[in-house]
C-alpha cells in the first residue's frame, strides 16, 4: 500500500481526462413516484420492520411500475442524511392476460401469463430474459401482496424478482428460469413476510401447504429449507426459537474462535443444527469489538451503559439485530437528524455555509465516482483522497477558512464511516457495499448492545481468556491450540478480526493459500475510537442525538469531531466524543487525561457563551482499538489495489471443507457493521453444515480449487474481458489451440445487461475497458444489477447454439430441453470447468488488454521517484468544450493531445522501472 504522498503523486501523473457529468435522474423515467421515509417519526421505534402501509405503489395499468425506498449511503454515517434517496424495484402485478393481446388487465385469477410477467417485472435473472415455456404453465397467486412480499425479501438481501448467486449455488430449482424460479420466489418472498409478521414464532412449512398449490410443494420445500439453513428465518433469541436447540447434540464437535457476534451467531445456528460446539474466546467476556461498558459514579450513583464499540444499528429495514431487538422487547431509538455543527470558537456554523460545503463535498464524490469508470483499471490503483484533493484544487470554488475547516470535518465523517484514511481508500472500490445498505433509519438500542451479545451468548458454551496460537488443518479434522490446550474437531470456525489476521499471531498449519493471504495483505483495516463520558447531569440538551465541532488543522479534523448523545437510551447523561482518521491512531499515545482536558475544552468553547456551565465529568473511559491484542484496529474497508472479491476471498473456507471464516471483514455487502458479522456467522454455519452432510453421505462438495493469485471471480472475468463468441447475452471462451469440435468450452450467459450505447468512433479497446471492472460498482441509482451464470460445452455445442434462431430466450431454450444443460453459478462449475479455465488462462497467457494500458496494477514494479513526474506532470482535471460539455468518453482527443500523451506516458512508465522492486 503506498503511503498518502505517494498515491498523490501518482494521480497527479496521469493526463487530462475527458469528464462528461452524468445525473442519473436525468434519464427518463415516466411517472415518477415519489414515497416518504419508512419510518418517519423521529423515536421511538418499536418494529424494524417496514410499515408497508405507508408505501406508496404505481398504477398497476402504469407501464413503469416501480417502488421505492429511502436508503442511507456510507458517507452519511456519522451525520444523519438531509434528503433521502429512493431505492426501486418493479411492481410485481396480479392479473392475467386477455388471450387475444398483450396488454395486462387487473383480475382476481390465481394464474397471469407468462407475457404479462415478461412485460412488467425487468430483473436480472427472472423470466423476461428466459425461454418461453409451455403458455399453459401457470404462476402462482398466494396473495395479493406480491409486491409488499419482495420488499421485506429486498431488506433481508434478497432480489425482488430474481435468484441470489447464493441460490443458484444451492441448486433451489432445477433450471434458471422458467415458470418454475418465478414461483419459487413468490414462495420464498412469502415465507419471509410470514416470519416478519411474527418474530416470536417457529414459522413452520406445514402453515403453507394450504396456500400453495400441491404442483408447488417442491419448490416450498426447496425455499423453506434453504431460508431455514441459511438463518434467514427462525433464527435469534425468541423462546420459540430457543426450544429447537436438542438437548443432546447428535452431529461433530465444532470449535468457533471468537465470541463475537459472528461467533455467536454461528454457535446458536450449529446448536440448533444438532452440532456439539464449543467456543474460544481469548477475552473475559463475549461480544468481541461491541462492548458495552457500564459507568458510574457520583453521589447520587449516577450510571449508564457507554457503547465503547459498536453502537449503531445502521439501518433497521430487515436488519437481524434489529429482529433479536424485537424479540426481547426493545423498542429501538432512531438517532434524530438534527447535527449541529460548531466552529472553533464554538458559534454554530451558519446554515446556508453549511448546506453549501455539504452540497459541494457530495458534488465531489459523484465526481470521482464518474471519473473512476473513465479512468478503467487505473482506478484500483489510485486513491479517494488523491481524486478528491484533485477535484477540490481544480474544480473548487474559492473558500474562506471556516469552509474549508467545514470541508475538512466532511472528510473526517467519511473516515469514520470507513474507519481509513481516505488517503488508503480505493477510488474504484471504497463504496462498492453502497448497493446493499439496509434502508430505514439508524438507531440505538436502549441500554447498549449488550443486551444483545448476552442474550445470544445464553447457554452458549464459552470457554474465556482462550487465546489462540495456532489452528492446525487438515481433511481428517482441526486441531486449535490455546496455551497448552489441544481442541481437537469435526471443523472450525475462525472470526477473528481481520487485523488480528494481518498480524500473524495466529499460526496456520499448513499456510493458508496464497490468495487468501494476498486478500488480508489487500484489505484495509481502519482505526475509531472514543472517549466516553459520565457527566452529573444532561447539559447539552436531549433535543439532539449527535453534534459536530470543526478544526482548522487538517491532520487533526477527525479529533473530537463527532459528539453522541446516549442521553435518551443510556440510563444517564452520557456523551462520546468520536476519534477518526489520522486522529484516531494518534489518540493511541494521547493520555487519557489530555483527551479528557481536550474533550471539556470544546465543550465549554460551545456551551459556555450560552451560559451553560460544563460540569467535571465523574467518570471517562478512552478506547485503544488499535493497541488491543484481539482486534488491533476497528473494522475493514476497501483500501488501495483492493476491491469487493478480497472480501469473498477471506470467507473462503480451506482444508476441503474444514476450517471456515466469518466476521464483518468476510461479507462484501455489509462489511463494517454489526449485522454483517451476524449474518456472517448465518452464512458459515450453513456451509459448515452442507460440508457436514456431505461428508457423511460420502458426497464430495464441489470447491472452486483454483490456486490463482486471483478469485474464481476475477479470474472468470479476466478471461470474459475478450471472449472468444459473443452473440446476443451469450459469450464463450474455449482453447484457441484446440480447433477438436469436442474440445470443452465455458458459456456464460448475462442476464439485464444495461444497454449498450453506441460505439461509433471508440475502439475495440475502449468498447471493454470498464465492462468488468465495475460490474460491482452498478448502483442502484444508475444501472440495474447483472447477473452471471455458466455451463460447461462442447465447441461444436456453442457453434450450434450460436446458430439458433429466435433470440436469446431461444437459445436459452434450446440449452434446456436439446441438451439438457443447468446453468449454474460461477462457484458450481466444479473440477472439470477449473481445469478448462486452466487451460484457457495458460494459452492466453498475462497479457493484458490494451484498456489497461495506463494501469499501475498491486504487485507490478514501482516507478523511480521524481523521474516520471518529471516529465509529464499533469492532475486531472474537467475540460469542457465551448458549449459547456465535455468531448464524449469514446473519444481519445483532449485538446488534441490525449492520445499522444498517452503513449508518452506508457513510453516513460516503461522506461523507468525498477527491477525486482514490487509494492506490497
Amino acid at each position: 500500500m503506498n503511503p498518502p504522498d505517494d498515491i498523490a503523486d501518482q494521480f497527479s501523473l496521469f493526463p487530462p481526462i475527458p469528464f462528461t457529468l452524468y445525473d442519473p435522474h436525468e434519464i427518463p423515467n415516466p411517472e415518477p413516484i415519489s414515497v416518504p421515509e419508512l419510518n418517519p417519526n423521529p423515536s421511538p421505534i418499536t418494529d424494524p420492520t417496514p410499515v408497508l402501509s405507508s408505501i406508496q405503489i404505481s398504477n398497476p395499468s402504469s407501464s413503469h411500475n416501480i417502488l421505492s425506498f429511502s436508503i442511507p449511503k456510507k458517507r452519511r454515517r456519522g451525520r444523519p442524511q438531509r434528503s433521502s434517496t429512493s431505492f426501486n424495484i418493479p411492481h410485481f402485478p396480479i392479473g392475467t392476460l386477455n388471450p387475444n393481446s398483450n396488454e395486462f388487465s387487473s383480475s382476481s385469477s390465481t394464474s397471469i401469463s407468462v407475457n404479462s410477467i415478461r412485460n412488467s417485472v425487468g430483473s436480472s435473472n427472472s423470466l423476461p430474459h428466459i425461454a418461453a415455456p409451455d403458455t399453459s404453465d401457470e404462476i402462482i397467486v398466494i396473495n395479493r401482496e406480491s409486491t409488499a412480499e419482495a420488499v421485506l425479501a429486498l431488506t433481508a438481501g434478497f432480489p425482488a424478482d430474481s435468484l441470489t448467486d447464493e441460490e443458484i449455488d444451492a441448486g433451489v430449482v432445477p433450471v434458471i428460469g422458467g415458470i418454475e424460479q418465478v414461483n419459487y420466489i413468490l414462495i420464498r418472498n412469502h415465507i419471509i413476510a410470514k416470519w416478519r409478521e411474527n418474530v416470536f414464532n417457529w414459522v413452520a412449512k406445514e402453515i403453507f401447504i394450504d396456500s400453495i398449490p400441491k404442483h408447488c410443494h417442491t419448490l416450498l420445500d426447496s425455499a423453506y429449507n434453504y431460508l431455514v439453513s441459511h438463518g434467514f428465518i427462525n433464527f435469534g433469541v425468541a423462546p420459540a426459537v430457543k426450544e429447537k436447540i436438542p438437548a443432546e447434540p447428535d452431529k461433530p464437535n465444532v470449535v468457533i474462535i471468537g465470541a463475537g457476534l459472528a461467533g455467536l451467531a454461528a454457535a446458536r445456528q450449529m446448536m440448533r443444527f444438532g452440532f456439539k460446539v464449543t467456543v474460544l474466546e481469548g477475552r473475559k467476556r463475549a461480544g468481541g469489538r461491541v462492548y458495552t461498558k457500564k459507568m458510574e459514579g457520583g453521589g447520587n450513583r449516577v450510571s449508564a451503559a457507554a457503547e465503547l464499540g459498536g453502537s449503531v444499528l445502521t439501518g433497521t429495514l430487515g436488519n437481524p439485530l434489529g429482529i433479536v431487538a424485537r424479540q426481547l422487547g426493545s423498542t429501538l431509538h432512531k438517532v434524530r437528524d438534527k447535527c449541529p455543527l460548531y466552529c472553533l470558537d464554538g458559534k454554530p456554523v451558519d446554515a446556508d455555509m453549511d448546506m453549501k460545503v455539504e452540497t459541494a463535498f457530495n458534488r465531489l464524490l459523484d465526481k470521482a465516482s464518474r471519473l473512476r469508470q473513465l479512468m478503467g483499471d487505473v482506478s484500483v490503483d489510485v486513491s479517494l483522497g488523491a481524486a478528491l484533493e484533485t477535484f477540490w484544487q481544480v474544480d473548487g470554488e474559492a473558500v474562506n477558512a471556516e469552509e474549508m475547516n467545514l470541508f475538512n470535518w466532511h472528510l473526517a465523517n467519511l473516515e469514520y464511516a470507513n474507519a481509513g484514511l481516505i488517503s488508503k481508500l480505493s477510488l474504484a472500490f471504497w463504496d462498492q457495499d453502497d448497493p446493499y445498505d439496509m434502508g430505514g433509519d439508524h438507531c440505538f438500542l436502549p441500554g447498549g448492545n449488550g443486551r444483545l451479545v448476552q442474550a445470544l451468548a445464553e447457554n452458549v458454551p464459552i470457554l474465556y481468556e482462550k487465546t489462540v496460537q495456532t489452528i492446525r488443518y487438515g481433511n481428517d479434522g482441526v486441531q486449535v491450540i490455546a496455551g497448552n490446550q489441544v481442541f481437537e474437531c469435526d471443523m472450525a470456525l475462525c472470526t477473528v478480526p481481520l487485523g488480528v489476521l494481518k498480524s500473524g499471531s495466529i499460526k496456520f498449519i499448513p499456510e493458508l493459500p496464497q490468495r487468501k493471504l494476498d486478500g488480508i495483505k489487500r484489505l484495509g483495516f481502519g482505526l475509531l475510537n472514543k472517549v466516553a463520558m459520565l457527566f452529573p447531569h444532561v447539559f447539552w440538551g436531549t433535543d439532539l442525538d449527535t453534534f459536530g465541532h470543526l478544526s482548522d488543522d487538517p491532520s487533526r479534523r477527525g479529533e473530537f469531531f463527532l459528539f453522541y448523545s446516549y442521553a435518551t437510551v443510556a440510563g444517564g447523561p452520557l456523551l462520546i466524543a468520536l476519534v477518526a482518521g489520522e486522529a484516531a491512531h494518534n489518540f493511541e499515545s494521547m493520555p487519557p487525561t489530555d483527551a479528557v482536558t481536550r474533550v471539556l475544552q470544546i465543550l465549554k468553547g460551545i456551551y459556555e457563551p450560552q451560559g451553560i456551565n460544563v460540569p467535571e465529568p465523574i467518570q471517562t473511559v478512552c478506547t485503544r482499538w488499535g493497541s488491543d491484542l484481539f482486534s488491533l484496529g476497528s473494522y475493514s474497508n476497501v483500501a488501495v489495489g483492493a476491491s469487493g472479491d478480497d472480501y469473498d476471498i477471506l470467507a473462503e473456507s480451506v482444508g476441503d471443507g474444514r476450517l471456515f471464516f466469518a466476521g464483518e471483514a468476510t461479507t462484501r455487502r455489509y462489511p463494517a457493521t454489526m449485522h454483517g458479522a451476524f449474518l456472517s456467522g448465518l452464512r458459515e454455519a450453513a456451509n459448515m453444515a452442507r460440508y457436514a452432510n456431505a461428508r457423511s453421505l460420502r458426497i464430495k462438495v464441489d470447491r472452486c480449487p483454483s490456486k490463482n493469485a486471483h478469485s474464481c471471480a476475477s479470474l472468470l472475468a479476466d478471461l470474459f474481458r475478450e471472449p472468444d463468441l459473443e452473440f446476443g447475452s451469450f459469450s464463450v471462451i474455449f482453447g484457441r489451440k484446440n480447433a477438436d469440435p469436442k474440445s470443452a468450452a465455458i458459456l456464460r450467459v448475462t442476464f439485464n445487461e444495461p444497454r449498450k450505447k453506441s460505439q461509433e468512433g471508440s475502439t475495440p479497446d475502449q468498447q471493454h475497458s470498464n465492462k468488468l471492472l465495475f460490474q460491482q460498482l452498478q448502483s442502484h441509482f444508475n444501472q440495474q444489477q447483472q447477473l452471471h451464470v455458466y455451463t460447461l460445452l462442447s465447441r461444436q455445442q456453442v457453434l450450434e447454439l450460436r446458430e439458433v434462431r429466435g433470440g436469446d430466450e431461444m437459445r436459452l431454450n434450446y440449452l434446456r430441453e436439446k441438451l439438457g444443460v443447468k446453468l449454474v453459478g460461477r462457484k458450481g462449475l466444479g473440477s472439470t470447468a477449473d481445469s478448462v479455465i486452466a487451460t484457457i488462462k495458460a494459452q492466453r497467457g498475462n497479457r493484458k488488454p490494451a484498456s489497461t494500458l495506463l494501469s499501475l496494477k498491486t504487485g507490478s514494479s514501482k516507478l523511480k521517484g521524481g523521474t516520471l513526474k518529471r516529465k509529464l506532470v499533469r492532475r486531472a482535471k474537467i475540460v469542457r468544450n465551448g458549449n459547456g460539455l465535455a468531448p464524449p468518453p469514446s473519444s481519445n482527443l483532449v485538446n488534441g493531445k490525449v492520445l499522444e500523451e498517452t503513449r508518452t506516458i506508457h513510453q516513460a512508465s516503461s522506461d523507468t522501472l525498477v527491477p525486482g522492486q514490487n509494492q506490497g
